[in-house]
């Protein structure tokens, strides 16, 4: 038998990714071989393909963040039939993926496998960033850059679910979705920081910002007194040409120096990898995290954003769906 899979090969235009096929693996010790039935198409594989994630591998490699599928074979014979998810950060664009069982994490009955998909990594992403990292309470307004996309459409419904109110950017193309998810919309080609302040006289209790650049400078100052910064990304620079860890540095550089400032304000970078040194904790977290995700997911609180499935087989034209800013949700990848 033999696995199918999705080769980045370089830095190639998403129509340089390559199909290719190997020998199907076999599960050792504390492994289980997945067939996967979902795999997402998110913002790192964006930046992979133009070298520009901050500690990717080498090229070439096969992309792929995070994966929900059906365990095939394990040496716990109990494990198989059952569908996992698990956060991979490559090697997720496979049809079959072997992967430490510590490592899965159970998807509850009812979940479309396509759907479950859209709340791993965005899920624990959103759900940590909220609750882990600004620890924002019910009746608190927050900013959502990006409020359309994987992340900020699972972390809006997170933070409505918990009490919150959000003011979400977004493209005008996408108004009626950010307002459908319960958020305020403000256009992010317009005044933004005008618009916010009108909502938010006082300031926003938190913002969260994927843009990275010079925007933080902003996003920063819409905070009210003790509010709190959650950047996770550098979207604004992925294009600028030089050292790809140089725009992150700087950032992480800023926020350092905000913190050091007398003032009572916080700014946080997240980073879903960041607590990966204490390895039982990291994992335990997630698991509860993630499951979390998943009971609101079950009873419909929060509703899966799924902006479009496309056979694995065809990556290349899911990469440039999900790079072309036309939709809103989660590009996922289906056998």
């Amino acid at each position: 038998m033999t696995a199918t899979e999705i080769v980045l090969p370089g830095l190639v235009e998403p129509d340089g990714l390559r199909v290719e096929h190997r020998e199907l693996p076999r599960p050792g010790d504390g492994e289980a071989l997945v067939r996967v039935e979902a795999s997402g198409v998110s913002f790192a594989e964006q930046q992979m393909r133009r070298g520009k994630y901050y500690d990717q591998p080498p090229f070439p490699f096969v992309p792929g963040y995070d994966v929900v599928g059906t365990v095939v074979e394990a040496a716990d014979p109990a494990l198989a039939g059952r569908r996992v998810s698990a956060l991979t950060k490559t090697g997720g664009w496979r049809s079959h993926v072997v992967l430490p069982v510590a490592d899965l994490v159970p998807v509850p009955d009812g979940l479309d496998p396509a759907e479950a998909e859209t709340f791993v990594v965005n899920g624990i992403t959103a759900w940590q960033m909220l609750h882990r990292i600004a620890r924002v309470r019910p009746g608190a307004t927050i900013l959502v850059h990006g409020a359309s996309g994987g992340v900020g459409s699972t972390l809006v419904q997170l933070a409505r679910a918990a009490g919150i109110e959000v003011i979400g950017t977004a493209s005008a193309r996408n108004a009626e979705v950010v307002t459908s998810l319960g958020a305020t919309h403000v256009d992010y080609r317009g005044d933004v920081p005008s618009r916010v302040r009108a909502l938010a006289p006082g300031g926003v209790d938190a913002v969260f910002d994927h843009v990275g650049g010079p925007g933080i400078v902003e996003s920063f100052r819409l905070l009210a007194p003790g509010g709190t910064l959650v950047a996770y990304g550098s979207a604004s620079t992925k294009d600028e040409p030089g050292n790809s860890r140089l725009p992150v540095l700087k950032l992480f550089a800023r926020l350092l120096w905000w913190n050091a400032l007398p003032n009572r304000r916080r700014a946080h970078f997240y980073n879903v990898w960041g607590g990966k040194r204490n390895l039982p904790r990291f994992r335990a977290r997630l698991a509860e995290d993630l499951g979390a995700v998943f009971d609101l997911a079950v009873t419909g609180t929060v509703k899966a954003q799924v902006a479009a499935r496309i056979p694995l087989t065809e990556a290349a034209r899911a990469l440039a769906l999900a790079e072309s800013g036309t939709v809103a949700g989660k590009v996922v990848l289906v056998p």
